[in-house]
């Protein structure tokens, strides 16, 4: 198999694409250092969580486009394009990942607002008089 593949990620409304390559194990995201764009270290964690279970860390340069959603949802999404990334190279690492339900996407999503109510859910408040 080649050392280059692209997939991609998604989670809640975010979508991430990714180009794997051989390398550094530089992570570019959006045109940034991936440190500069996920500012804060659970993020950064979880951005670089599948190289490190797949003991990948290091050997691979990521380049990514993310869009939509916030910030948590983007950073899942890269998460989840790199899984599908590293299983694609190296089909032995999945069961490691999906021990840590790397390989699985989260597919849960915000329930629409319904007509007659304030939220999905939530009714108006009830005034008796």
């Amino acid at each position: 198999m080649s050392t280059i593949t692209n997939t991609s990620g998604r989670r809640k409304t975010a979508i991430a694409r990714i180009y794997l390559s051989a390398g550094s194990g530089a992570i570019i995201v959006n045109g940034k250092d991936y440190k500069v764009y996920f500012p804060t270290l659970p993020l950064q964690y979880i951005v670089t969580q599948s190289t490190e279970v797949a003991g990948a860390t290091g050997n691979y340069d990521v380049k990514v486009n993310v869009a939509g959603g916030g910030i948590k949802g983007q950073a899942e999404a890269v998460r989840l394009a790199i899984s599908k990334a590293l299983v694609e190279l190296n089909p032995e690492v999945k069961p490691a990942l999906r021990a840590k339900g790397l390989v699985t996407r989260d597919d849960r999503m915000v329930e629409r607002k319904k007509p007659g109510r304030r939220k999905a859910r939530r009714k108006f408040q009830f005034s008796k008089r």
